[in-house]
């Protein structure tokens, strides 16, 4: 038997921008994203010489066909034309669960980058395409690092690491949001907050730590704290610590605060504790090694 072992780092978004809906059901989206020290450790067991599987060690977690490592692990052996004689897939869980923080897309991300490493198929870019067979965010937890995310997510273009001393709060309240609900909302409602990508983007360049922060923006921000407001609350929480920016990622739940100092970053996430009981704290982290 063969294990490969493979880590699956979370994702924040800077930006989100909703562009507007395409022809093909999906939304054309505009973003600036990073991967975040917080990640979940797999293990794949080729060989096995049983039936496939995916366990995992947080309750409520798909096991079946029906989790995206399976998916991913499944379409890449189609392409590939290979029977790896028994697959099994193990995740142990520290991304936050239906957060906004693609966790999912990661560990299937992480199955493609494995079996890659193993097999050596295909090219990063073959892997990408395949990654975006299995959802819209693997393209980029494929990718890593900071990128600039268009289309449904998959047009991705390097952007320069975050500057050093930056820290991340990572706060889960407890409630979770629908996104095919939101968008229906957005669609509707329209886009009210929309971010200065460009401005994100020279500030990323530039290094400029309180312009990153100052530029955080999320389309659907607004439409998420209108249902749930202990959305603005942890932001009043966070920016009372001296965030010099914070806001919600992805469709939520998870709410992050921005800090240039480790020790600030730290004294918020122990009173954010007070009111939730998921809070983490985390630095950006690099694109992952490519995967063949």
């Amino acid at each position: 038997m063969t294990v490969l072992r493979e880590t699956a780092w979370g994702k924040l978004n800077l930006t989100l921008d909703v562009l507007g809906s395409r022809p093909d059901g999906y939304h054309e989206l505009e973003m600036v994203m990073i991967s975040v020290s917080l990640g979940d450790r797999l293990s794949v067991e080729l060989e096995t010489g049983g039936d496939w599987s995916v366990t995992c060690d947080l309750p409520g977690i798909p096991t079946g066909a029906d989790n995206l490592c399976w998916k991913a692990a499944r379409i890449y052996c189609d392409a590939a034309g290979i029977d790896p004689a028994g697959l099994r897939v193990h995740i142990r869980k520290s991304i936050p669960v239906q957060a906004g923080m693609a966790g999912g897309s990661s560990d299937a991300a992480a199955v493609l980058r494995a079996l890659n490493r193993h097999y050596g198929r295909f090219s990063d870019g073959q892997l990408r395409d395949l990654g975006l067979s299995v959802g819209s965010d693997v393209p980029y937890c494929l990718f890593g690092g900071t990128a600039l995310a268009r289309g449904r997510g998959e047009v991705l273009t390097r952007l320069p690491d975050l500057p050093g001393e930056l820290y991340f709060v990572l706060v889960r309240p407890d409630f979770t949001v629908s996104t095919p609900a939101l968008f229906r909302e957005i669609d509707a409602a329209g886009v009210t907050a929309r971010p200065d990508t460009e401005a994100m983007v020279s500030a990323i360049r530039r290094g400029d730590r309180n312009a990153i922060g100052a530029n955080l923006q999320n389309a659907f921000e607004p439409l998420v704290a209108a249902h749930y407001p202990i959305v603005e609350s942890l932001r009043r929480v966070l920016l009372a610590h001296e965030a010099v920016g914070t806001r919600l990622t992805g469709t939520g739940s998870v709410v992050f605060g921005l800090f240039c100092s480790k020790f600030k970053a730290a004294a918020a996430a122990l009173e954010l504790r007070e009111l939730c009981s998921e809070v983490h704290l985390a630095e950006a982290c690099p694109a992952p090694q490519p995967a063949g």
